[in-house]
């Protein structure tokens, strides 16, 4: 089953895991880096993004960040990834970034989301989409940095400081190994009490229980990858009677964290036969040379879904979002009305 690239690029679809960071143009990445005086290993930053392990790739994704100094450079991403994202058919986003390592470096948590609040708006004022951000918390700088994290954002809601009006919730990313996730049960505690929607990277190099941590005693609300999952049928049961949404990056995970040869590996289909809610995000796609509809592309030939199918997927995004139900149902509902303009005609030789 072949889906055309560009019919999924015309059908609106919803984001939920893509790092900001990651969507910075290789062209902005050498430019604010001669800008910035930050020293690039490579002629074409290109050179660099091939990955053999998720830490691999972290250390990359790493040298990308720094690039980003100021907050004119935090704007221009956030507009360049919107104007991006837009072009391969993306309509509505919550978007993480990891500001730990810039915090550490000297700015300020209020520099950077002013930065990113400005670009965001001009980003979508100029394609109609909507843009929402979620704040992680970097696991290699610890659970207290964590809840540091949460605590100057919560703050910062509280102040009306210009760019929160876009902040949706918290995360956590970066390195799974090593780490034991009830380190954060604080951050994690601070943030339902200031009101923050709350999410979580796991199971994507850790075993299931700490993807049912993550939900069970951290209270995320939904998590991030969720690989291992797939490993333990009770858990799977528990996922999918409680609707508990995996943002899924297959074409990631074969390129970045290699855990599988191919995406007609991956165990999205598995999951979702299961009745997981899962939805279909890029990741990092600047990094991976992806976008949202090539994203959808690949996982449908992958697995031989066809368009309808696709749509079901896109409307599952919105479903997972953090979206109240009257924008939800809206959503959806542009996206069915939508599907069934472009709908391909039955071929009437089929099967003659």
């Amino acid at each position: 089953m072949t889906v055309a690239v560009e019919l999924l690029r015309a059908l609106p679809k919803v984001e939920l895991h893509c790092h900001i960071e990651g969507t910075m143009r290789p062209e902005t990445v050498m430019d604010l880096a001669r800008r910035n005086h930050v020293p690039l290993p490579a002629n074409d930053v290109r050179d660099l993004y091939r990955y053999r392990s998720l830490d691999e790739f972290l250390s990359v994704f790493w040298l990308v960040q720094s690039v980003l100094v100021s907050r004119d450079d935090w704007a221009r991403l956030a507009y360049e990834s919107v104007v991006d994202a837009a072009a391969a058919g993306r309509v509505y986003a919550e978007v993480f970034v990891t500001p730990a390592r810039h915090l550490a470096a000297g700015q300020s948590l209020r520099g950077v989301l002013a930065g990113l609040g400005e670009g965001l708006a001009a980003g979508d004022a100029d394609t109609g989409c909507r843009t929402m951000l979620i704040v992680d918390m970097d696991r290699a700088y610890g659970p207290d940095a964590g809840r540091q994290l949460v605590e100057g954002l919560a703050q910062l809601r509280r102040a009306g400081a210009v760019g929160t009006e876009r902040v949706l919730g918290i995360g956590m990313d970066s390195t799974e190994i090593g780490v034991d996730p009830l380190g954060y049960v604080p951050a994690y505690r601070a943030a339902a009490a200031a009101g923050l929607r709350r999410t979580g990277h796991q199971g994507e190099n850790s075993p299931a229980t700490a993807v049912a941590a993550v939900v069970e005693q951290l209270g995320a609300e939904r998590v991030d990858h969720g690989l291992s999952l797939a490993h333990d049928a009770a858990l799977v049961q528990r996922f999918a009677d409680r609707r508990v949404p995996l943002t899924m990056c297959p074409t990631s995970n074969v390129v970045i964290a290699n855990a599988f040869p191919t995406v007609a590996e991956h165990p999205l289909p598995r999951l979702r036969a299961a009745g997981v809610l899962v939805t279909i995000n890029t990741d990092d796609p600047a990094l991976t040379n992806l976008d949202l509809a090539r994203e959808y592309a690949a996982c449908a030939q992958a697995w031989g879904w066809d368009f309808d199918q696709m749509v079901d997927l896109a409307v599952d995004g919105v479903s997972a979002s953090w979206l109240d139900e009257a924008d939800k149902r809206a959503l959806a509902e542009r996206i069915r009305t939508e599907a069934v303009r472009l709908r391909p005609a039955p071929d009437p030789l089929a099967g003659s």
